[in-house]
C-alpha cells in the first residue's frame, strides 16, 4: 500500500512509516540499553539513521536483538494513538527534557499501543501493521556514539 507523505508545518515532506518506527527503535533503544532516545534523528523516506550515547558499540548479537524486538512490535499490530495533555499530566508518561523552551502548555503524546509515549508533532501510521519490514543498513561507533542507518520496506 503506497502511503501518502505528509507536508509538516516546515515544508518538510514526513513518512509516517518511518516516522512511526522511529518511536518503536527509540523504546526498544531506552529498553535494551538503558540510553536517553535517539539524541539526533535524520528520517527520511528511503533510510533514516538515529545517534545513540551508549558506552560501548553495540555487538553482532545486539543488533539481532535490536531488529528482532522492533520487528516484533512491528508485528503486533498496536494501535498508534494521539492524546493531548498538559506538561504535568504528560510528565508522568513521557520524558520532556528534549522539549524546546518555549512549546505549548497542551502537549500531543503519540502512543504506539503499550510500548512506547512520546510527546511528538510528526505524521504517523494509525496502526504498527502500516510499516513495514526494520532493517540496520549500517552503523558505526564513535566517542559515545552510535549511529545507526536504517529502514523499512513498505508494508504489503
Amino acid at each position: 500500500m503506497e502511503e501518502t507523505p505528509v507536508i509538516n508545518a516546515h515544508n518538510k515532506e514526513e513518512y509516517p512509516p518511518m516516522h512511526t518506527c522511529e518511536h518503536i527503535l527509540n523504546a526498544t533503544m531506552v529498553r535494551l540499553f538503558g540510553c536517553p532516545r535517539s539524541r539526533n534523528a535524520h528520517i527520511e523516506r528511503k533510510k533514516s539513521k538515529c545517534d545513540y550515547l551508549l558506552e560501548a558499540a553495540p555487538t553482532p548479537e545486539q543488533i539481532d536483538e535490536i531488529v528482532r524486538t522492533v520487528n516484533d512490535v512491528i508485528g503486533r499490530h498496536l494501535a498508534v494513538t494521539i492524546s493531548y495533555m498538559s506538561h504535568e499530566e504528560a510528565s508522568k508518561y513521557v520524558d520532556l527534557s528534549k522539549l524546546p523552551e518555549h512549546v505549548s502548555e497542551t502537549l500531543r503524546i503519540v502512543r504506539v499501543g503499550d510500548y512506547d509515549a512520546c510527546a511528538c508533532a510528526g505524521a504517523h501510521v494509525k496502526n504498527t501493521s502500516e510499516i513495514g519490514r526494520f532493517e540496520i543498513l549500517s552503523h558505526d561507533f564513535a566517542d559515545g556514539r552510535w549511529r545507526v542507518r536504517w529502514r523499512v520496506n513498505e508494508a504489503k
